[in-house]
């Protein structure tokens, strides 16, 4: 099996100090997420899993 030029396993972006302050912000006010996801360019489950991990809801409908 011959590989390709391209990868399609992705790298992983760490989570920055704003981009943790952004995420907790957001939660306040209670923004989509998906709106979220498209604003910072992360998945909706990566948005998800780190405001699980910082122990904060995500999301208009929690």
């Amino acid at each position: 099996m011959a590989k390709n030029a391209k990868s399609s396993k992705k790298s992983r972006k760490a989570y920055s100090a704003a981009d943790i302050k952004l995420v907790k912000a957001h939660s306040k006010s209670r923004t989509p997420v998906s709106k979220l996801s498209k604003m910072m360019k992360r998945s909706e489950g990566s948005l998800r899993q780190k405001a699980l991990s910082l122990g904060i809801g995500l999301g208009h409908l929690r």
